[in-house]
């Protein structure tokens, strides 16, 4: 279930804003100009509209279409009420959110248009210019202020999504310049491990045909030679096998180091005890972490990711799963589409399913 964040409460309190504001319409406490029931209905409308508006699972030109719907119906709730009162608010609301669904330069158009309105509705109640001056210049401040607010709070999550966007592609570097360094070392030491045995198997081969040909005292001699060379080449062996083996990549250090610390996205890593990869399989596992990660800040809208890699006797599976806004035909980017390349070269594949949220599930078979 996805947590209540602060969009989500600032959304609520709009919503209590606006009807505090239009209380006294909706409850009789003011006159309007046209039947209470038309009156209720339009400002209900307004509501509705600017919600859709400001929805981020409707398509764009339906949200451009609901909050045209709901600037109109807030000048109508405005211009058929006597007394304003504090509904010029509702038009301060809509100035706020006009960033949210169209351009700057639309949003200053709207607040110029809501200011005419504004104007015609103080006019009409009889105010002296004064007064009419005065509100005005009040609430085209406020609209304006509203305005490069909210301007400032997308530009804020906008470079908030690119800065974790960054951290997860320099995690991600991080670990594969880990895991690089760990196979030279590997490399190394196996190089070392092949010139060493390859000595000692020459010596050992030498003392031994010797031996074959001698008999007595002599033969024993190299043969003693012979075991030596063999037990110190054993010794060699285990000492350069254990150090390969300290050396195995831990996927889920790595997974976790990749993921952490993301603003306004929780990430969950579990990597079950089974799971065993090698060096390139290992790679692939974090490449799509690091894939799945970036789509969901970017595109998905989400507050939680759950990301877990299991293994059986058959395949190791990473399945991720966002509670964001899914999709319902999705289609894969060049990232994920070069991620299905990858894990397909490995003999598995990778899919995709937006029905609840977004979820990746990567397969390749065992090693």
């Amino acid at each position: 279930m996805r947590r209540v964040g602060t969009e989500e409460w600032s959304g609520l309190a709009m919503l209590v804003v606006a009807v505090a504001v239009a209380g006294p319409g909706l409850f009789g406490a003011a006159e309007t100009r046209i039947p209470r029931g038309w009156w209720i209905a339009v400002f209900v409308v307004f509501l509705l509209c600017l919600l859709a508006a400001v929805a981020t699972r409707v398509p764009w030109i339906f949200r451009c279409a609901a909050f045209a719907a709901a600037v109109v119906a807030a000048w109508v709730v405005v211009l058929t009420t006597p007394g304003l009162g504090l509904l010029p608010v509702l038009l301060v609301l809509t100035a706020a959110m006009s960033v949210y669904v169209l351009p700057v330069p639309v949003g200053l158009s709207v607040v110029g248009l809501n200011t005419l309105v504004i104007i015609f509705g103080v006019a009409s109640g009889a105010a002296d210019r004064t007064e009419i001056v005065i509100l005005t210049g009040f609430y085209l401040l406020i609209q304006l202020a509203s305005l490069l607010s909210s301007v400032t709070l997308l530009s804020e999550q906008r470079m908030r999504r690119e800065l974790a966007e960054a951290h997860v592609e320099l995690q991600a570097a991080s670990v594969q310049l880990s895991e690089s360094a760990r196979t030279a070392e590997r490399l190394r030491i196996s190089r070392e491990l092949h010139d060493l045995i390859g000595h000692q198997l020459t010596v050992l081969t030498l003392e031994l045909e010797t031996a074959r040909h001698l008999d007595g005292s002599a033969a024993r001699h190299h043969v003693e030679r012979a075991d030596r060379v063999a037990r110190d080449l054993l010794g060699d062996v285990r000492a350069t096998v254990g150090q390969l083996r300290a050396e195995t990549p831990d996927l889920e250090a790595a997974l976790r180091r990749m993921a952490r610390d993301l603003p306004g996205l929780d990430v969950t890593i579990h990597v079950s005890p089974t799971v065993r990869l090698d060096d390139e399989r290992s790679a692939a596992f974090v490449r799509a972490t690091q894939e799945i990660v970036t789509n969901t800040i970017r595109h998905a809208d989400a507050r939680a990711l759950r990301i877990s890699v299991t293994a059986d006797d058959d395949a190791t599976v990473l399945d991720a799963r966002d509670d964001g806004r899914g999709a319902r035909d999705p289609s894969l980017g060049n990232g994920l589409r070069g991620l299905r390349e990858r894990f397909q070269a490995l003999g598995g594949d990778l899919a995709v399913d937006g029905g609840d949220g977004f979820r990746v599930t990567a397969r390749v078979p065992a090693s």
